[in-house]
């Protein structure tokens, strides 16, 4: 099992690197697309949707993506970039995302509401993944590649770090009837060493985050919640539905959203963030 995990991780990590190194926008544009189009797929297990209809739904979402970038070619790096564009489009996901994340997630996670197999269900599916779509498109056109993996690296960061701190000194469980694993201690370790990584990295970032250490202090704190928030909500909706992973195509990782369930929630704060104040 460890060998599987470990072979899936090196495939998948090198796949990564390949695509967003090597692959000009419209190439990262299809590989973000593709990802978004499974992930919507596993979302639909998570409704209890049945083989064509979550088939259906994964298939809609890579099409909602196609209808997006065709309409707003400039604001997704496919022309000239066009920082004003690439706002204007953002700002009407990233916007809402970060209105569920910080104020209607908690409130769903203390309340354990269930995710209805009904049109909330699929909205509530699209306000988690086409964001962090976005993001991933968006990040990369104002940054680059390399900025984009400094931000990736601080949800990596705080996964190990939360892992490592909940392991060595974790006596209090953080959410015992949704993920017993965690502990107070590992998320708190987890968002310190975030917050020491963020401030290293500072001079990568835009001038009013590196400038300004109240500001920036706030920001990867936020960052820090929101990142074991993602990982929890998914983790609720999963057991809710009386699964262990979000589905089986990556040998021992279980599925797309259980990699990326920390990345839907702290993407779209990142570009709120970053173009927000880089343009």
């Amino acid at each position: 099992m460890l060998k599987t995990r470990i072979f899936t991780a090196v495939a998948l990590l090198t796949a990564f690197l390949l695509a967003l190194f090597c692959l000009p926008s419209l190439g990262w544009l299809a590989f973000a697309t593709i990802i978004s189009g499974l992930a919507a797929w596993e979302w639909g297990a998570l409704m209890a949707l049945r083989g064509p209809l979550r088939l259906l739904l994964g298939v809609a979402t890579v099409c909602i993506c196609i209808i997006l970038s065709a309409s707003n070619p400039v604001a997704l790096g496919l022309q000239d970039v066009s920082p004003d564009a690439a706002w204007r489009l953002g700002r009407w996901l990233y916007l809402p995302a970060a209105i569920f994340w910080l104020l209607v997630v908690p409130v769903w996670m203390k309340r354990h509401w269930p995710l209805p197999s009904s049109l909330l269900g699929l909205l509530v599916g699209m306000l988690v993944i086409l964001p962090a779509w976005l993001a991933l498109v968006q990040l990369r056109q104002a940054g680059g590649e390399l900025a984009l993996i400094l931000i990736l690296a601080t949800v990596w960061l705080a996964d190990i770090a939360a892992y490592a701190f909940g392991r060595t000194m974790g006596r209090h469980k953080l959410a015992p009837s949704i993920s017993p694993g965690k502990t107070w201690e590992g998320a708190i370790g987890g968002g310190v060493s975030v917050i020491v990584y963020g401030f290293v990295m500072s001079s990568r970032l835009p001038p009013v985050l590196a400038e300004h250490e109240v500001l920036l202090f706030s920001v990867l704190l936020i960052l820090s919640v929101i990142s074991v928030l993602g990982d929890l909500f998914e983790s609720l909706l999963k057991r809710q539905a009386g699964l262990k992973d979000s589905s089986n195509i990556l040998p021992g990782h279980g599925g797309i959203l259980d990699r990326i369930d920390s990345l839907t929630s702290t993407l779209p704060l990142v570009a709120l963030v970053w173009l927000g104040t880089a343009y």
